[in-house]
């Protein structure tokens, strides 16, 4: 089946300027309030959200296909991927997949057995097909993903280790990255880590957890991500999406001025 690659040109061509964006995570089951997603969506579609990530740990099918359809009508142009906790997360009524393999962890229904059940099914739809090394980074305490995973995550200040991973995974053919320390994480992805990525892995990254503040979200793109993923606290405090959407536009801009 033909399948467009619109989303990730986007992204390769977003890493090739040095440009930054956010893209923004819901998890159906805590954005339960249909009107707190209205406002949320509301505001960040003045201001250019890259993505909108769609995904949680112990969601449904019928429930993800119905906020994906809920979410169309708010959403315009800006593509919804799905970002999948299990096998049975799938909808074609997403534009895209990050079809992710957990390479930071050794349990391998997450590194290749899942994936296996889910080849089949993707290939009946339209879906865009982006490989994503996902890499579960100890964030200073035990989230959802690390207990669903059943996975050690890696230590955030270990970046040799990191980079042996993301390498990995770049040598077997992975084509996004994707660091996380996971909802609710006290601590973000240290910038060394970061860093030592992005000195060797020329493919977008995308980085998620434990960034509340826009100081860390600031401190994410300088170290090299390309992407900063928001879930948790925009559920909490939807200005703070604004907040780091606004950051964006004026970092972006900055660079066609220089």
């Amino acid at each position: 089946m033909k399948r467009n690659n619109s989303i990730g040109l986007r992204l390769k061509e977003l890493h090739r300027s040095g440009k930054k964006a956010v893209a923004l995570l819901i998890d159906p089951d805590k954005f339960e309030n249909q009107q707190l997603l209205k406002q949320v969506l509301a505001q960040a579609l003045h201001y250019p959200l890259e993505l909108i990530l769609i995904g949680g740990s112990l969601m449904t099918t019928r429930k993800l296909s119905h906020t994906i359809h809920r979410m169309r009508e708010m959403t315009g142009p800006i593509p919804i991927v799905l970002f999948p906790g299990n096998v049975i997360q799938l909808s074609d009524k997403a534009d895209g997949i990050l079809f992710i393999s957990l390479i930071s962890g050794r349990n391998p229904e997450l590194l290749i057995g899942q994936q296996v059940v889910a080849a089949p099914l993707l290939a009946k739809t339209n879906l865009e097909v982006l490989p994503t090394g996902y890499m579960l980074v100890d964030g200073g305490c035990i989230t959802s993903a690390h207990y669903m995973s059943q996975c050690i995550p890696l230590p955030n200040d270990k970046p040799e280790l990191a980079l042996a991973t993301a390498l990995a995974g770049h040598f077997l053919g992975l084509g996004y990255f994707y660091l996380d320390t996971g909802s609710g994480a006290t601590h973000p992805i240290s910038s060394e880590l970061i860093k030592a990525l992005r000195s060797r892995i020329d493919s977008p990254i995308l980085v998620g957890g434990g960034i509340d503040s826009t100081d860390k979200a600031k401190t994410a793109w300088q170290a090299g991500a390309d992407i900063i993923v928001i879930g948790n606290r925009a559920e909490k405090n939807p200005d703070f999406l604004i907040e780091v959407l606004q950051y964006c536009e004026m970092y972006n801009l900055s660079l066609n001025v220089n």
